[in-house]
């Protein structure tokens, strides 16, 4: 009681310590450069003003804060994330508003369905982010600013994927767009407010001194503070051997259940923990989705050519929207699989048909295999890690809107039908501000064999920028030589080659040669020190979480 007690008078002299000092600086009159219409602005209209300069929309994000009547910085971040999420709820109503519209198109119909279940699911994220800046301090507010961007990149992610659920010719897509435009460039704003958050606590004499990353969750025996004494025992385990699961999964009827989805839905009320599933070996043909209700799964196998789960769902079949042609699905936080495979076998005639989706934050996969053509993973939310993987597809096959590093995989590039050509990878950044993008790292890209007597006639690519600002980085990787030397291709003529960022650091093999590389201004040979901002530790803030999860993980450079 006492240690609470103590924790709560530091959290509030902290908070006064800032109102104080944010005062203080409102209050400061101005130099020369400073000018006279910023001394005549009102404290809160300083700070509005300040914690805007990031932003790449100012003025929406001034209006915004204009109505704060505070010096609580604290009191900003909040309106701004209330307004991102009145603008959610208004395109949610928006979408709702377009069905009778779409009536007689049975695909728009589709469409429009997955709509508000992906706004729903922004919705969520947001009232998360309001909660906890809420219930919180400066100083915790501060020390959450990566879970923040996580949650609010995913707000970004919603949106497009529900937008992408449309096709190019429909007459209800960009009217969709538009009924975005608010919620995006507002939730890129509270990105951006975020992102200085440092900053600007810090120009008002302000610092927390806080621990970096890389320990600030990690107790005395290495693991995050907040995993239990259970848990700690189950990551560590280094063999699936010794690792106890709650149940089991077998096709021959020797454990609790002959199904994957039976094992999810029998998970307990109230866990506290992992909940741990060992899949015997077996072909699994069934749609499995770990929805967001269930947290901590952890599924394991016996190795991903022995434990599969396979499905055919496509765009081209079935008339999905390509996130909903997923054979499995992992939407709940903290999800880890290990030694499982997961298919798609739609075929490149299928078109966009997924093999592995995933939405959950800090999710992990160690030794498993997707496998498919067209758009076989889906990073499509949050932060995700991937090591000793084997992918494979053809066009866009690695591909999302989340933050995913893959490391020490093999990315098998498969023959696809003779009228396509490959791309390796396809981000789906849309703002400057998100916090998400691909990186592969230590990898090797080869062709298959189907592919390799056709890898001259069949051009592949590294990769193509889907949305504005498309971020991909493919570092100390071995490039095989069916690599295009362009490297990279147009999406569409010059869309977004403005704004994307691609870049190479140190790749090996004979694709690896970036003389002939495209001549964007955004695409770059960077060096060392810009390449460590893109390995697992700085890019996923993965100091703490990947390494505690049990898998092996380069958190630096090689070299």
């Amino acid at each position: 009681m006492i240690r609470k007690i103590a924790v709560s008078i530091v959290s509030l002299i902290l908070v006064v310590g800032a109102v104080i000092a944010v005062v203080s600086l409102v209050n400061t009159p101005k130099g020369s450069d400073g000018g006279k219409k910023e001394e005549n602005l009102s404290p809160s209209m300083k700070i509005a003003n300040q914690l805007c300069q990031p932003s790449d929309y100012k003025e929406s994000c001034i209006k915004t804060l204009s109505s704060v009547n505070s010096t609580d910085p604290k009191e900003f971040v909040k309106q701004a994330i209330l307004t991102a999420s009145d603008a959610v709820k208004k395109s949610f109503n928006f979408s709702d508003d377009l069905i009778a519209k779409a009536s007689n198109d049975k695909r728009e119909k589709m469409a429009l369905g997955d709509c508000k279940e992906l706004l729903d699911y922004a919705v969520q994220e947001l009232q998360a982010a309001t909660s906890m800046v809420g219930d919180s301090d400066l100083h915790t507010t501060n020390d959450r600013v990566a879970e923040l961007q996580s949650w609010l990149s995913a707000v970004l992610a919603y949106q497009e994927t529900c937008v992408d659920g449309f096709d190019d010719k429909s007459s209800i897509k960009p009217i969709i767009q538009q009924g975005f435009v608010d919620a995006s460039q507002l939730t890129d704003n509270v990105l951006a407010i975020i992102s200085g958050l440092s900053d600007f606590l810090k120009s008002v004499g302000l610092q927390f001194n806080i621990p970096s990353n890389s320990r600030r969750l990690l107790a005395d025996d290495g693991f995050p503070t907040w995993f239990s004494g259970a848990d700690r025992k189950l990551l560590a385990a280094k063999d699936n051997g010794r690792v106890k699961p709650n149940v089991v999964v077998a096709q021959d009827g020797s454990g609790q259940f002959k199904t994957i989805s039976a094992a999810i839905a029998a998970y307990p009320n109230n866990l506290k923990g992992r909940y741990v599933i060992y899949v015997k070996a077996g072909t699994y043909r069934e749609y499995v989705t770990i929805d967001k209700k269930k947290p901590n799964i952890f599924i394991y196998g016996d190795g991903p050519r022995k434990t599969i789960v396979t499905g055919s769902k496509s765009f081209a079949k079935d008339g999905l929207g390509t996130w909903k042609t997923a054979t499995f699905v992992a939407e709940a936080d903290g999800f880890m699989a290990k030694s499982m495979g997961f298919q798609n076998t739609a075929g490149p005639d299928g078109h966009q048909a997924v093999a592995l989706r995933v939405s959950s934050d800090m999710a992990v996969f160690v030794n498993c295999r997707m496998d498919g053509y067209q758009d076989t993973l889906l990073y499509q939310a949050k932060r995700q890690f991937y090591r000793n993987c084997v992918i494979s597809g053809t066009v866009d096959f690695i591909f999302g809107y989340g933050a995913a590093v893959i490391q020490n995989s093999l990315i098998v590039a498969r023959r696809p039908n003779d009228n396509q050509q490959n791309s390796v990878t396809a981000d789906g950044r849309k703002e400057r501000h998100a916090t998400t993008g691909l990186v592969i790292h230590n990898c090797r890209i080869v062709p298959e064999q189907k592919l390799v007597a056709d890898r001259f006639k069949i051009p592949t690519f590294l990769g193509r920028p889907w949305k504005p600002y498309s971020r991909t980085v493919v570092m100390e990787s071995e490039l095989g030589d069916f690599i295009q030397p362009a490297g990279w291709m147009p999406w569409a003529g010059s869309l977004h080659l403005d704004t994307l960022y691609y870049a190479e650091y140190a790749n090996r093999g004979p694709g690896a040669n970036t003389q002939k590389r495209v001549n964007w201004k955004t695409f770059h040979v960077i060096n060392r020190n810009e390449a460590l901002q893109f390995t697992a530790g700085q890019f996923l803030q993965g100091a703490a979480w990947i390494k505690n999860a049990g898998a092996p993980v380069l958190l630096g450079l090689k070299r």
